[in-house]
């Protein structure tokens, strides 16, 4: 029982690492990433994440 408790634990303390680690970057490109133009900021947004998925595309393929 104590092993289970410990396993929850750590998957939520893992869990809150991530949010907290995303919502750090977000918020560094709300400040950095076109700060005064809120749709131009958006679209680079997604266009840089679409380069960074083409890009990785045999990496996703191996995790598949």
């Amino acid at each position: 029982m104590k092993r289970y408790v410990r396993k929850i634990l750590n998957t939520l303390l893992i869990a809150f690492a991530i949010v907290a680690f995303w919502r750090g970057i977000w918020g560094l490109m709300d400040l950095y990433l076109f700060p005064n133009y809120e749709i131009l900021s958006y679209f680079v947004s997604i266009l840089i994440g679409i380069v960074i998925l083409y890009y990785t595309e045999n990496l996703l393929e191996g995790l598949i």
